[in-house]
């Protein structure tokens, strides 16, 4: 076996290899978790999800809450995809075990 060097065509002399190869990251894309209004889920619950599942403060959940509560809607949060979607199904499964047709939504950013 020779210890020639073989430059490859796509590789320029004095650049590391590593370098050239190195693809650009991208970030992922990002999705809204939100929160959906019904006439049957209390307040307190909402409140309570929001701290629980999101990490709100007491106020930022009450903030979220009546913003779902008034307009229809509350965004708990942007993540990644896997992220988002695990955080809503964890809420719509608490929701149930408590008796609560609470919804949620993912949206892309």
């Amino acid at each position: 076996m020779s210890n020639s060097h073989v430059i490859s065509p796509n590789t320029s002399p004095g650049i590391d290899l590593a370098e050239q190869v190195r693809p650009a990251l991208e970030r992922p894309p990002m999705f809204k978790v939100l929160l959906l209004n019904d006439d049957f889920t209390p307040m307190d619950f909402v409140v309570i999800v929001l701290e629980k599942f999101f990490q709100k403060d007491a106020d930022e959940a009450t903030r979220i809450m009546m913003a779902v509560h008034q307009s229809g809607v509350g965004l708990c949060g942007v993540y990644p995809f896997e992220i988002a979607e695990t955080k809503a199904l964890q809420v719509v499964e608490y929701a149930r075990d408590h008796h609560h047709p609470l919804q949620t939504a993912i949206e892309k950013e």
